[in-house]
């Protein structure tokens, strides 16, 4: 089955673009700009919610620590994202962690804001719940590929997601956050990735990953290979 690279993608940047340009000059009024140096927790798991944030510049992964204490990445969010609203919704503390991948501007929109813009803007509402429901079908498709697919599809499927969603030309993502983004040790995607070089699917410099053969890399993400 050939894989749709559109199902992992939640289109946080959806909620806000798709309101009024007055609807979206009000929230900006509302909000307040902040920094986040590149390692910053923006926010962390068990934290008590004190707002939700919108990426203006920058980005940054959420993810959940095991027992173990290694880390699962489970997204990758981009400029134009809102993310952290899920907790605010629910009245509960963060599930997960989100941190800065490299350095991030935010505005920050504080919980009472957060609250008075929802029951003010009912398409605010509308699009804040149609999003949560497409996250979790993203969510299914993302720990199904985990538990099931074997590790070089999964490597596959995350070079084109970042490949087509991020980066475009070259890939910077560090590997150890790559590692735990498809749920392995960083030995073995060294290796891998080894092997995806000499087979002339991705050319390496340095830190720097380039897909040079996307056909091939989705007929492996889709299991049509031999």
């Amino acid at each position: 089955m050939k894989i749709d690279l559109k199902k992992f993608d939640f289109e946080s940047n959806k909620i806000l673009s798709s309101l009024s340009e007055k609807s979206r000059s009000i929230i900006s009024a509302k909000s307040e700009h902040l920094k986040f140096k590149k390692g910053k927790l923006i926010f962390y798991e068990q934290g008590i919610p004190t707002g939700t944030f919108l990426i203006k510049k920058g980005r940054a992964k959420i993810f959940k620590t095991g027992l173990d204490g290694k880390d699962q990445i489970f997204y990758v969010y981009k400029e134009g994202d809102l993310l952290g609203y899920h907790a605010l919704l629910c009245n509960e503390s963060y599930e997960d962690s989100c941190e800065a991948l490299e350095d991030c501007e935010i505005d920050f929109i504080s919980k009472t804001n957060f609250d008075r813009l929802v029951d003010d803007i009912p398409q605010l509402k509308q699009l804040l719940i149609q999003n949560m429901s497409h996250e979790f079908g993203v969510l299914v498709n993302t720990i199904t590929v985990l538990a099931q697919k074997p590790l070089r599809e999964r490597l596959a499927l995350w070079l084109l997601i970042l490949n087509e969603k991020y980066y475009k030309e070259e890939i910077q993502l560090p590997r150890e956050d790559l590692a735990n983004l498809i749920g392995t040790a960083r030995e073995s995607l060294g290796r891998l990735l080894k092997d995806f070089k000499e087979e002339k699917l991705i050319s390496i410099e340095g830190r720097f990953i380039r897909c040079t053969h996307t056909s091939k890399l989705l007929r492996i993400a889709s299991s049509e290979y031999a």
